[in-house]
């Protein structure tokens, strides 16, 4: 897993000892804001007798609290022959412990209202974390001690054998997406086969249908003791009682034996390696890739900015020369993945159509080479620096999850054996020069270091295997763990801890005013952190598409960002690279967004920025040309992706061809060819001005300030713009299976479409609270079923998404494709079941716990707070709305959900969409008899309407 928490220009670190910790920014180019108040991550380290290493950091900014603890194995502790056992054992960890119960891990976090429940596996370690509400801080503690104490007795060969599906749908499902065994070819090039890093992280499925029940039972002796792991706590915690809760979960738990150290040597690659592998795709990628010094080792710093500078962004280099000026690649992307024992340095490259891998991996090359032989610009040094920084405050936002502070944290601890290492590390990053950048990238980015992948249309070829025999392992006998006098003296552990004082619910209410103009401005102060999000948002989405135009409303929103009377779309993406961060434009149903994250002393130009793309768009000719190609190219991309050509497909056959919402934001390639720079004009001076927009500052400002900013940046515009009619609901369907062929699908993309909900609905909270149980839920009906009683997936779900007029509903999976058939009929059993069998007591508490208690957790950034708000102000909701919420939510009853499922769940009137290998999955379908199966294509582009 690679960090990219670097940052520079910091000047003092503060309280460096062996206990606490705390680092202090002093930001450069301030605009004469005096030294910021500095982000201080205070932490406390110690060790309970048996060895568990436990860190602290207490944060009191929301009633949340983040709890993270890291296993120190993974991959690199692989014997031969078991490559991907360490993320097998991380899904097993998950089936329920002794005192806990079987699957009932997520059913009390969901319960709790926990957000970012997850585990991962790397090279190098394995994490397991979530984030619950800061009163249900005992029940995270109770569940991971549990599971590291006491899990053995409960490992069975049913366990194991579902697990060891679920594990291969998910490697099916990496091996279905477009270049994914492209994509797993790298480590395989890069290292010798008896190298931990040889294989992907998940393994071969040989490999992990090999594993066996004994297997899972020592590797579980061996590394999940508390002396091999670290577990970080960060958030609302009460310091007087948290060391004797961890003692009392944790300390009685014994040591097991010392981790042995197996000294690994990387060999160096001496002569260039190369490699071709077919995919069913239709656009050629070039991966070119290197070995790199270990993780904060010399260099490691330096090539992190090196790939920033050449393949990250708009302002890279390869973005400039390849996707920009000479337009031979769709996409660019550098990424420097810093690990224990070798880091790599791998560029990925998706060619245009009719441009050859040759012909990209040449003109890469030259790129490559230039920058070894020049080294960086002082800009370019300045901008990457920029972007660190900015980077990695923003991820100072959050407790918990990918990235947050308990997760940071337990990184420095796992590779530098130094919580506190954080002023070290961002010393590396301010040490960093032109010169070191150059030195390395002439020492590391030869051509007879690196590997040369191309994955090309062709055959997808893949290494699956048959599944054990219904009887393996069933002549292994389980041993009791522990001795029947610990087992005696833990039986407490049999009783869940109840939940603490409830935290006053605490939600962010805006300050709300309106310009002169009549642009809305929502403010939320948070003077935590030296960071503002802002967001313009504007109701000119994909409902306002002229029938005849669908994609307009996508084509204009990404040509914001393509030029304006004052910059070109170059000066654009540099303006904001040296503000430290990128601008982003984007488009969905109903809402066109221009967005930036900035240090706060940067937030007047930022915003200066995003007026001047929202306000003035010039739409080049040249750039309206370039987008238009990039867009039609997307298109072509979008038939290589499973789950993406079912969705199009679902919206289309339910919306129909005349709506707007039946097309995604890239609309369809006949309109795209046929848009004229004066319908985008058109366009955007119809629907883009300040009474059909508003304005988000979340973070480091306080309302007067905003008001200041606003008035400076978009009190001047005017516009007569109005948004659009709200597309009427569809009519609903009748049942029938469309097939989409996907010839040499390993997985089918299995998907139903129907009619959903309006969002200002009465019945909203009703339906939440029913679907939360249907398919909202890693507890949920219809994951339970197709994932863990089956093993037909990695993930089963149902949703609605919801526009400003009616939007569909939607649930599925990616299946196996041998099980097509059998998982959509267990599909329509939870989908008929949700009305014949109500919530019992246990269900309908989970799902209001879940909805009440998860709210906070969606208010953690600043980012999230403006996306959680600009749902009110789209769907017309008041800005009390959440804090009204949670009352209307406990009101539901099981009767209430039942007659939701009743009035918005119609199995009968459900379009199913497969995309899939027909020939293997059609006649499955058809036995079935739910409805007539029909191979679906969508009509050719000539078949718009108005086509010029």
């Amino acid at each position: 897993m690679k960090r990219t928490f670097f940052a520079v220009l910091f000047v003092a670190a503060l309280g460096l000892n062996s206990v606490t910790a705390a680092a202090v920014l002093s930001p450069a180019q301030s605009e004469g804001k005096a030294a910021t108040r500095a982000p201080e991550i205070k932490y406390e380290r110690y060790k309970l007798a048996n060895g568990l290493e436990v860190l602290l950091h207490e944060d009191h900014k929301l009633p949340i609290v983040a709890v993270d603890i890291w296993y120190h194995v993974g991959p690199v502790k692989e014997r031969a022959g078991r490559t991907g056992f360490a993320h097998l054992f991380e899904h097993m960890m998950f089936e329920g412990s002794k005192h806990v119960g079987e699957k009932a891990h997520f059913k009390y976090l969901e319960s709790a209202g926990a957000t970012d429940i997850n585990g991962t596996t790397s090279f190098d370690r394995t994490n397991y974390f979530e984030t619950l509400p800061a009163n249900q801080l005992e029940l995270a503690l109770w569940l991971e001690s549990d599971r590291m104490g006491f899990l053995l007795d409960t490992l069975d060969r049913a366990k194991l054998t579902n697990q060891r599906d679920v594990v291969r749908n998910e490697k099916r499902q990496g091996e279905g997406r477009p270049y994914g065994i492209v994509d797993e070819e790298v480590y395989r090039q890069l290292f010798p086969k008896t190298h931990p890093y040889y294989a992907d992280v998940i393994g071969s499925h040989a490999d992990v249908e090999a594993a066996r029940l004994n297997d899972v039972r020592e590797f579980f002796t061996q590394y999940y003791a508390p002396n091999n792991a670290t577990i970080a706590i960060a958030g609302d915690y009460d310091p007087a009682t948290i060391k004797e809760l961890l003692e009392k979960y944790f300390g009685p738990i014994p040591a097991g034996s010392s981790v042995p150290l197996s000294p690994v040597v990387t060999p160096p690659i001496t002569a260039e390696r190369r490699t071709v592998v077919t995919d069913t795709v239709q656009l050629p990628k070039v991966i070119l890739a290197w070995l790199s010094p270990p993780a904060f080792a010399p260099g490691d710093a330096d090539l992190d900015l090196a790939a920033e500078i050449l393949g990250q962004g708009k302002s890279s280099r390869m973005y400039r020369e390849l996707v920009y000026k000479q337009q031979i690649a769709q996409t660019v992307n550098c990424n420097h993945d810093s690990e224990a024992l070798a880091s790599t340095f791998v560029c990925e490259l998706i060619a245009k159509p009719n441009v050859t891998p040759e012909k990209l991996e040449a003109e890469a090359e030259k790129i490559i080479d230039d920058f070894a032989a020049g080294g960086p610009k002082p800009d370019e040094v300045e901008w990457s620096r920029n972007k660190a920084e900015t980077g990695l405050i923003s991820g100072l936002e959050r407790l918990g999850g990918f990235g947050g502070v308990a997760d940071q944290l337990n990184y420095y601890n796992q590779y530098t054996g130094d919580p506190g290492y954080l002023p070290k590390d961002l010393a590396r990053y301010d040490a960093v020069s032109k010169a070191s950048v150059q030195k390395l990238a002439q020492s590391t980015l030869g051509k007879n270091q690196r590997v040369v992948i191309y994955g090309v249309p062709g055959k997808k070829v893949l290494d699956d295997v048959p599944r054990s025999p219904e009887d393996t392992d069933a002549d292994v006998k389980i041993t009791p763990q522990h001795t029947p006098e610990y087992e005696a003296a833990q039986a407490w552990r049999s009783t869940a801890p109840k939940a603490g004082p409830q935290r006053a619910l605490v939600l962010p209410k805006p300050t709300l005013f309106t310009l002169p103009n009549g642009l809305t401005v929502y403010v939320v102060e948070r003077h935590e952190l030296p960071i503002v999000s802002a967001q313009l948002q504007i109701l000119a989405g994909s409902a306002s598409n002229p029938a005849d135009r669908p994609g307009l409303a996508g084509m204009t929103a990404a040509l914001l960002t393509e030029g304006t009377s004052k910059r070109s779309a170059e000066e654009i993406a540099n303006a904001a690279s040296m503000l430290g961060s990128d601008l982003e434009s984007r488009s969905d149903s109903d809402t066109a967004r221009l967005g930036i994250s900035l240090l706060s002393w940067n937030i007047g130009r930022g915003l200066e920025l995003v007026a001047d793309s929202a306000e003035d768009p010039a739409f080049p000719a040249a750039d309206l040309e370039r987008i238009r190609a990039n867009r039609l190219t997307a298109l072509v991309q979008q038939q290589d992706n499973p789950m993406q050509l079912g969705m199009r497909a679902g919206a289309l056959n339910l919306f129909g061809s005349q709506s707007p919402y039946g097309f995604d934001a890239l609309g369809t390639a006949g309109s795209l060819k046929a848009i004229t720079r004066e319908d985008v004009a058109t366009f955007h001076s119809s629907h883009y001005g300040p009474q059909n927009g508003l304005l988000e500052l979340t973070g480091d400002v306080t309302p007067t300030e905003a008001r200041k900013l606003a008035e400076q940046a978009f009190g001047t515009w005017s516009s007569r713009a109005a948004p659009a009619t709200v597309p009427p609901p569809p009519a609903a369907p009748s049942r029938k299976i469309l097939v989409v062929d996907k010839p040499g699908s390993p997985q089918t993309a299995l998907l139903t479409f129907g009619v959903g909900i309006d969002r200002k609905s009465p019945d909203y909270p009703a339906v939440s609270v029913m679907n939360t149980m249907l398919g909202g839920l890693f507890s949920s009906r219809i994951n339970m079923n197709l994932r863990e009683e089956h093993g037909y997936t990695y993930g089963a779900f149902s949703l609605y998404r919801f526009y400003r007029g009616t939007g569909p509903f939607i649930a599925g999976a990616q299946v196996r494709q041998d099980v097509t058939a059998p998982a959509a009929e267990q599909l329509f059993k939870e989908l008929d079941g949700i009305q014949t069998r109500p919530l019992t007591d246990a269900e309908l508490r989970m799902a209001k716990d879940s909805i009440i208690r998860s709210l906070p957790g969606n208010f953690e950034s600043a980012r999230g707070v403006n996306g959680e708000l600009a749902n009110l102000w789209s769907f017309g909701l008041p800005l009390d709305y959440y804090t009204r919420l949670p009352a209307q939510i406990e009101a539901v009853t099981s009767a209430d959900a039942q007659a939701a499922a009743a009035k918005y769940v119609h199995p009968e009137n459900l379009l199913v969409i497969a995309v899939g290998d027909k020939s293997k999955i059609e006649t499955g379908l058809k036995d079935l008899k739910l409805g007539p199966v029909e191979e679906w294509k969508e009509a050719p582009t000539a078949a718009v309407p108005g086509s010029k």
